[in-house]
């Protein structure tokens, strides 16, 4: 599959918790820093209900989701750019994945002692993002001296990219996250080759406590306020209720959601938004043997979709034929789809739309 998110975040905030929820997993939860050190890996089934109703249409053998990893990484110190703690392990695991899920403490809990003694969530987001960015100008740093030197040669592609580090370099040294850092398509290839931590998307989740208090607690309006200006999305979780609620069977699981007056948890929520954030999109393929959800990044073309199925899929492409799931969903079967004009024949220039139902015709 490929694509991970690293729930980071400093010791003691909840993250091995919600991954525990997430994935019924056996991550290690205690009171005490660096309790995780070596990285857990998840994998969780992206929540769907387009996939639901086509296995209520189609009636398939199986349902196969689409899946994301999640990786529980050791919590951070300040420091950590450095050599503090477990700094090095911490980036070097966090330079593995695709996405973010950044967990910042609001709940207040005598028992589970805060490594900065209190409860700030906005200096604890600030912690991390800055060993980040130092670790980020190390990298930089250690590029620009090679770079320059080719540079000398008056080589006009080591020019640019020279001057785009020390754009950079300045942008980071204002204390600014390189996701932040304009995008130009000319050297967007180059920018990413650079692998700086800051560039990858985040996710913030705040961990609150089960009651509603904490969301009008100054600190969370304060952090509330921190992730606008660094225009990323805010999810709320209870860390402790959602672990409460992913050890129930289904059955009493969804009983005590809809008592709740909630269409999902908090941890489907979360699944959902990584998804998002890592700016992936979902195809279906239907029929009487599966109905199977399958992860693209956004813009990829029909062929290359086809090559998650199979890659004799994408060599021998001929052509998509492509339905909307609205279509299906409110037509009710892919004959009447079919009737009504609304299947499309798609070439290989064809860029997969997120929902749609797809079979690829191609040579064998």
């Amino acid at each position: 599959m490929g694509f991970q998110c690293g729930i980071v975040g400093l010791p003691n905030v909840g993250k091995s918790t919600l991954f525990n929820a997430l994935t019924s997993g056996n991550a290690q939860v205690a009171n005490f820093p660096f309790c995780t050190i070596d990285p857990h890996v998840g994998v969780v089934p992206v929540p769907d209900q387009r996939l639901e109703r086509l296995t209520e249409l189609y009636h398939p053998k199986k349902t196969t989701p689409t899946f994301m990893e999640i990786v529980d990484i050791a919590g951070l110190v300040r420091g950590a750019s450095e050599g503090e703690g477990l700094g090095n392990q911490f980036l070097g695991h966090i330079r593995n994945v695709d996405a973010i899920i950044q967990v910042v403490r609001v709940f207040e809990d005598p028992d589970i002692v805060h490594v900065h003694g209190k409860i700030d969530p906005v200096s604890d987001l600030e912690v991390i993002e800055t060993e980040l960015v130092l670790s980020d100008l190390n990298t930089l740093s250690s590029r620009l001296s090679k770079t320059e030197k080719a540079a000398k040669t008056g080589s006009k592609e080591f020019q640019t990219q020279r001057d785009l580090m020390e754009e950079i370099r300045a942008h980071l040294e204002l204390g600014k996250p390189a996701r932040l850092f304009p995008v130009v398509e000319a050297t967007a290839v180059f920018r990413k080759s650079l692998g700086l931590l800051t560039q990858k998307p985040v996710l913030y989740v705040a961990n609150v406590s089960e009651g509603p208090g904490d969301l009008a607690s100054p600190q969370f309006l304060q952090l509330k306020e921190a992730v606008g200006t660094r225009h990323g999305d805010l999810l709320t979780i209870s860390g402790r209720l959602e672990a409460e609620i992913a050890a129930l069977p289904e059955p009493d699981r969804r009983t005590f959601l809809e008592e709740m007056g909630l269409k999902e948890s908090g941890l489907e929520r979360l699944v959902r938004m990584g998804y998002k954030t890592l700016n992936l999109v979902t195809f279906l393929t239907a029929g009487e043997d599966e109905v199977r959800a399958w992860t693209v990044p956004q813009g990829t073309p029909a062929p290359q979709a086809a090559g998650k199925i199979h890659s004799d899929i994408e060599r021998g492409f001929i052509r998509a034929e492509v339905m909307k799931f609205e279509d299906i969903d409110r037509l009710g079967t892919e004959k009447l789809v079919k009737e009504k004009g609304l299947l499309r024949l798609e070439g290989k220039e064809y860029v997969i739309q997120d929902g749609d139902v797809v079979y690829f015709r191609f040579h064998v």
